[in-house]
């Protein structure tokens, strides 16, 4: 029993500090809460696509006559994207039947074909982009048929609907210097509503 004791004597003693003060508890270490950059998601708009548009444009004339216009005009359009990421570049053809009427009934543009390129911005659902290209456009003048060729310049906005399908909107000016070789300078502006069914 006396070695027991002598055994737990020394051990109560190089316990008892250890127990007697107050054990605080080691400090939490500081969390850390990194928050994850946003993923930017484009959409895939490689592809031909076609579809329909209406609009209204308004015409100024100069040189050898200066006069406006307007009305309305209808079509179809048909072209081809490519998606290079963040980036569209892509080509279509349209054609217009249109009532832009002359003042004064002086004339008629009657249809115009375009062929357009474009570039622009892939925002996911959403399509902005900027074209350029060449139109040909028909009048009837005095009673005479006229038809020329221009260039042209605009912007276009295009969403995504889902199932294939695309509303879009699109700006244009054109200009025709002395359309047909009748001293008469054009200029047209047109905006539209357009669908196209994604293939």
């Amino acid at each position: 029993m006396r070695a027991w004791m002598g055994l737990a004597l020394p051990a109560a003693l190089l316990a008892g500090p250890a127990l007697a003060g107050n054990i605080d508890p080691a400090p939490a270490e500081p969390v850390v809460v990194t928050q994850a950059a946003p993923v930017f998601s484009t959409g895939d708009w490689t592809g031909f696509y076609a579809g329909g548009q209406i609009g209204y444009g308004d015409v100024d004339t100069g040189g050898a006559v200066s006069l406006g216009g307007d009305g309305g005009f209808g079509g179809l359009h048909a072209g081809y994207n490519w998606d290079l990421g963040t980036t569209v570049i892509g080509a279509e053809l349209d054609y217009d039947v249109s009532e832009l009427e002359l003042d004064g009934g002086a004339g008629t543009i009657e249809d115009v074909t375009r062929i357009k390129f474009r570039a622009g911005w892939d925002s996911g659902p959403s399509l902005i982009y900027g074209t350029i290209g060449a139109a040909n456009a028909s009048a009837k003048i005095g009673g005479t048929d006229f038809s020329d060729t221009g260039f042209l310049a605009g912007a276009g906005l295009a969403y995504d609907l889902g199932n294939n399908w695309v509303l879009g909107g699109e700006v244009l000016y054109h200009q025709f210097d002395d359309f047909d070789s009748t001293g008469i300078d054009v200029d047209v502006t047109t905006i539209s509503a357009r669908m196209s069914f994604r293939f």
